[in-house]
């Protein structure tokens, strides 16, 4: 009778380990499940898993959340990373550098909070995600030939440069039609386009030689967007509306960007330069045309 009573506890601990062995064995399993899925899945496969995932959640969130929605925006941004990070985990680690981080973060920034700009419809709404979508994806594409051509000479590079430069001006002139919409008063204007203009003239100048240490360029870039800030207070007096401010702010940083990674490549030829030169002058002139000086 007294066996019969003791039974249990000198049974439980052989069943406390048989129950400690199923979990480690649970957790082998889980573990070799998603060591499988990542082998077996593709760089480029990951890049859609993530548009996907980061172009649903800024349809979804701004479409339920509304007005509230702006913590969605940075969420998103630091997602993008993420995100980044896990589709090209391996060539990350061999080929470091923080800049590959600016442009993915600024680009998921501007369309989130840009979507607060765009009229409240549902079909504008799935124009504006596909259009982050699709740029979304040929920036991963981008920055996974800047991450590799780090290490060793690729062919796509030019096209990736491109690439970026195109991105990098659609994000200066989202973030900047927004912080000119707020209509803040002149120091709080300039602070808020601070510091997305530096890191998007410092990532721009980063794509032309893709070195590791980016401090090189620190005070280049420190100078254009000085020069920026500079422009941004006469637009401020300007009478004339939020966007086509940021339409002339953005020629400006196309064509000071430009013309200094042209310098930086060593392709700053007379041809080109005026290029650069008319581009201001277009800019400048639709400016002028539709400004209201009543």
């Amino acid at each position: 009778m007294m066996y019969k009573m003791f039974m249990p506890i000198l049974i439980s601990p052989k069943s406390f380990l048989t129950k400690k062995t199923m979990k480690n064995k649970l957790r082998q399993r889980r573990k070799s499940f998603f060591k499988k899925f990542s082998i077996n899945v593709t760089k480029r496969q990951k890049f859609v898993i993530a548009v996907t995932i980061l172009s649903s959640i800024l349809f979804l969130g701004e479409h339920f959340l509304g007005r509230s929605g702006f913590v969605i925006a940075v969420i998103l941004s630091i997602l993008t990373d993420i995100l980044l990070i896990w589709s090209n985990k391996k060539d990350i680690g061999e080929n470091f550098s923080w800049a590959i981080f600016i442009l993915p973060f600024f680009y998921s920034l501007a369309f989130g909070l840009f979507y607060f700009l765009i009229p409240a419809r549902f079909l504008t709404r799935i124009f504006s995600t596909l259009f982050y979508a699709v740029g979304l994806y040929s920036l991963f594409l981008a920055e996974n030939i800047f991450i590799v051509a780090s290490a060793r000479t690729i062919a796509l590079l030019s096209s990736a440069q491109t690439v970026s430069f195109i991105i990098s001006i659609i994000s200066f002139f989202f973030l900047s039609n927004i912080v000119f919409s707020f209509h803040l008063s002149i120091i709080p204007t300039v602070l808020a386009l601070f510091p997305f203009t530096f890191f998007l003239i410092l990532f721009c100048l980063w794509t032309i030689t893709l070195e590791k240490l980016i401090r090189n360029y620190v005070l280049w870039s420190l100078t254009l967007t000085l020069g920026l800030m500079e422009i941004a207070l006469l637009l401020w007096f300007w009478p004339s509306n939020p966007t086509l401010i940021a339409i002339f702010l953005t020629g400006v940083f196309y064509t000071t960007v430009g013309l200094s990674q042209v310098w930086l490549s060593k392709r700053l030829f007379k041809g080109v330069m005026w290029e650069y030169l008319w581009m201001v002058f277009i800019v400048f002139s639709v400016f002028i045309l539709f400004t209201s000086w009543r």
